[in-house]
């Protein structure tokens, strides 16, 4: 297993549309380890393929939470919500491509999600509360959507020229 270096903004993978995944075999069983492992060194709670610049289809999530007793280790492979609720919830969130800010973020409260496991059984699953909100934010990321994309004008432009300016510091 490999812990992946993690893409931060402004890097353009993040603004892609990954691909779908094709093929269930050796090589995706170990990215998604290696998702897992990059995901809890962070430390973070999910973690997408473009995060690391693998552009295809697949989300790792793990978290402790009350209201979805299962809700440990998920891998999600071409995910898609097939439903949501007319009900929002308003919640911190923050991401590892966009380190050390959080921001209020209004999502649908519940989710329902078709996706295949690295083996490629089909799974449809429901979700409530913070999986749900998880879910919705890590799918968001395969299609090259942001959180920040849901803030103010204002407050999207401003979190963008921060990294701009980190960026080209750093470079």
């Amino acid at each position: 297993m490999t812990i992946r270096p993690i893409l931060i903004l402004p890097d353009p993978l993040l603004r892609k549309v990954a691909e779908p995944v094709e093929s269930f075999d050796d090589e995706l069983k170990n990215t998604v380890e290696d998702m897992f492992e990059t995901m809890y060194d962070a430390p973070g709670i999910g973690l997408a393929g473009p995060q690391i610049g693998y552009m295809r289809r697949v989300v790792v999530i793990d978290l402790a939470d009350e209201e979805n007793p299962d809700s440990g280790k998920i891998a999600m492979i071409n995910p898609e919500i097939v439903a949501m609720s007319d009900e929002t919830v308003v919640s911190e969130e923050g991401c590892l491509s966009i380190p050390d800010l959080v921001y209020d973020v209004e999502r649908p409260s519940e989710v329902t999600v078709k996706y295949f496991t690295p083996e490629g059984e089909e799974v449809t699953r429901e979700a409530k509360g913070r999986l749900a909100v998880c879910m919705q934010h890590e799918i968001d990321h395969l299609d090259g959507v942001l959180y920040i994309d849901y803030l103010s004008r204002l407050k999207r432009d401003r979190v963008i020229k921060k990294f701009q300016k980190a960026a080209k510091r750093a470079s």
